[in-house]
């Protein structure tokens, strides 16, 4: 039997390319229209967008991924990263957008977005996903925390509809009920998976008839969970939320004997200054000479030391080349160095076997040799 996973990979098949490597997948925008939109909160969107035949295979994903939204509001060009929702190879591109206080583009999806409105959508992209599928037989165990519940939703439905042996156990944070973002999905899911689907909702803001439930997750809140949820049993965990909840989880499910290496994280949004290297750079003549592989293209051009970094400078003259956050969040910049070396300051994005494999985020680095490459398509 073909699995939902095993035909979401397929779209990833090489193409023959003029130049350089062959990319996996062509990363590009794309005119989507805009098929349904559903209030799932108070706050909250899920906007399902229409795809194309002719771009079906772009538009495939495998469970966890995201892509980036682009729009043009009040005249200034916004781009925002939003993770998939539906199960890999349903055939459903669909996210979900909470409002953020001075949040451009949510609040205008949530007040002024409506059916058949026309949106600038980045094909899939990121490594927060895993092995699915038939065979597998993975307990797949999820700490998520408001909108981290979208990568999450995703990893979990494909996980429980393509393997019939397959477990699932989710830990999901919320300041009250009335919050809780795709609440009607997760019930479904345990209606129809309840031998193999575990849900805990842990309200941080109102009290439940559980005292374990009632109040913020807190290691000691998160030890009890765990333990009573059978958590050593799980295979991979997948966090989702703010920076300080992960790092917490993080440490509690090392030190109940989960591996580093079996815990993966994703971060929605990181409050930092703009990025900037962390000791001088001092390379010959006029700086370093940086080569881009980008959609089968090389192109090369001279990074002034200690000024731009990789994707700013390389923005300048390929303007396609992916990004979205430009945080060192989503990934969506994700690069390979090939030749040389850079400081890449900051990463919540990257696994540590992708830094280790020469996986760098191009909005986070800067040249340390005289002569670098890069690679997007790999």
């Amino acid at each position: 039997m073909t699995t939902s996973v095993q035909r979401a990979k397929a779209a990833f098949a090489s193409t023959t390319k003029d130049d350089g490597p062959a990319p996996k997948k062509r990363i590009g925008f794309h005119v989507l229209k805009v098929k349904e939109l559903d209030r799932i909160t108070d706050d909250a969107v899920a906007i399902t967008f229409e795809v194309p035949d002719h771009l079906a295979e772009d538009f495939a994903y495998l469970p966890g991924q995201h892509v980036a939204v682009r729009a043009t509001i009040a005249g200034d060009d916004i781009r925002r990263n939003y993770s998939i929702c539906a199960p890999a190879g349903s055939g459903t591109l669909r996210i979900g957008v909470k409002r953020l206080v001075d949040g451009v583009f949510s609040n205008y999806a949530i007040e002024r977005l409506r059916v058949g409105d026309s949106l600038e959508v980045l094909s899939p992209s990121g490594t927060f996903t895993t092995e699915l599928g038939e065979g597998h037989g993975k307990h797949i165990g999820a700490i998520a925390a408001g909108s981290g519940i979208t990568p999450v939703l995703s990893i979990l439905s494909t996980a429980l509809a393509d393997d019939e042996q397959a477990r699932a156990t989710l830990i999901f944070v919320n300041v009250a009920a009335h919050s809780i973002m795709f609440l009607e999905e997760l019930e479904d899911l345990k209606n129809t998976y309840m031998d193999r689907f575990d849900a805990f909702h842990v309200l941080d803001g109102e009290s439940t008839e559980t005292e374990l439930l009632s109040g913020r997750l807190d290691e000691d809140r998160l030890r009890a969970i765990f333990d009573g949820a059978g958590g050593r049993d799980v295979d991979e965990w997948f966090l989702c939320g703010p920076l300080p909840m992960t790092d917490m989880a993080r440490e509690v499910l090392m030190e109940r004997g989960v591996a580093d290496a079996d815990i993966h994280r994703e971060l929605f949004h990181v409050s930092t200054a703009p990025p900037r290297p962390k000791t001088e750079v001092k390379v010959k003549g006029d700086g370093a000479e940086v080569t881009v592989h980008l959609e089968g293209r090389s192109t090369t051009f001279t990074l002034p030391p200690n000024t731009d970094t990789i994707l700013d400078a390389a923005r300048k003259i390929r303007s396609e080349v992916p990004y979205a956050c430009k945080n060192g969040v989503c990934g969506t910049c994700r690069c390979k160095v090939l030749e040389g070396s850079v400081d890449m300051v900051q990463n919540y994005a990257l696994e540590a076997d992708e830094v280790d494999k020469g996986y760098v985020l191009a909005c986070q680095s800067f040249p340390t040799s005289e002569t670098v490459t890069v690679d997007f398509d790999v």
